[in-house]
């Protein structure tokens, strides 16, 4: 009696499958859990993630979450506004009724805090998934003059540091959100297309993709199917790792002022504004720069 029953789509599971390497489109069933395909995902599998699995996912995802769902949801529990100016209440120490303190402006820093972390999340997060995007159609396209041309840009600017090549970009774009957007993707394609187009390539070389150009498998249908869900694992993995060196990016140009411009506030413009009264007013410093700090930390401990 077979131990394991899976289904794809053109038939059952043969020994000659599992055979296959760890690049294979179509991965071991996850019949030792007692789960099988769905009739209409035929190329993906359920995974089912083990005790220790989640034991190494858990400190990077409690982390992230918490820092998330306090900067989503913090407007519904606190009161105060975040851009709402009271110089009778400049840089109060935290109390009941401002937690965080308040600023050299008197607004609420814990309301600023936490509306930072939504700017700063927010731009980790779409330009983590804009550079794996130009990083895909860059990787996976780049073949023959197109490849030496489009590698060679991106060599050129890995030479150059992310830092300086933001704080040239962004002089030249300016000083908004969807730019420093743009700027970050940009600044983060390069390794990720270099990953993306290296994998691709181990991919293309492995003995069931010529089995299925043989089978009559046109070049869409290769791509597509067999190379780019392989690909998507080191692509998240990598996206975690962009979404935090964004995060970090972003932080140090609005510190020097090159990136979010107040009122809007960032864990960078509050650890800036902070710098002047770092003796005489420490909480201006510790929970913005807390919060960042929880934040890469956490999301790198997710991708890893």
């Amino acid at each position: 009696m077979k131990k394991f029953l899976c289904l794809f789509k053109g038939g059952a599971h043969t020994g000659h499958q599992s055979r296959r390497g760890a690049f294979s489109a179509r991965p071991p069933c996850a019949g030792a859990q007692g789960l099988r395909l769905p009739p209409w995902a035929p190329h993906f599998r359920i995974c089912a993630t083990g005790p220790r699995g989640l034991r190494r996912l858990s400190p990077g995802l409690i982390i992230v979450f918490v820092i998330s769902s306090l900067s989503l949801f913090g407007p519904l529990f606190v009161r105060a506004s975040p851009y709402q100016i009271d110089m009778t209440r400049r840089l109060r120490p935290p109390s009941a009724e401002h937690w965080f303190g308040t600023d050299t402006l008197g607004r609420d820093l814990l309301a600023r805090v936490l509306a930072g972390g939504r700017i700063s999340l927010g731009i980790g997060l779409s330009s983590a998934a804009l550079s794996a995007l130009l990083a895909l159609l860059i990787g996976l396209y780049a073949e023959g003059v197109r490849e030496f041309f489009l590698m060679g840009l991106c060599d050129a600017l890995r030479a150059v540091p992310n830092l300086l090549l933001a704080i040239a970009l962004m002089t030249a774009l300016g000083g908004n959100a969807a730019c420093l957007i743009v700027v970050l993707a940009l600044a983060a394609t390069p390794v990720t297309a270099r990953l993306v187009r290296s994998t691709a390539l181990v991919i293309r070389s492995q003995p069931y993709i010529d089995t299925a150009r043989l089978q009559g498998a046109g070049r869409g249908r290769i791509l597509f199917f067999q190379i780019l869900p392989n690909i998507l694992s080191p692509l998240a993995a990598q996206m975690s790792f962009t979404c935090a060196q964004a995060m970090t990016v972003e932080a140090a140009l609005s510190y020097l002022g090159a990136g979010i411009k107040p009122p809007l506030p960032s864990w960078g413009n509050i650890l800036q504004e902070g710098q002047t009264v770092i003796f005489s007013a420490p909480w201006m410093i510790f929970f913005p720069g807390t919060f960042a700090a929880l934040a890469i930390l956490g999301i790198n401990l997710l991708g890893e």
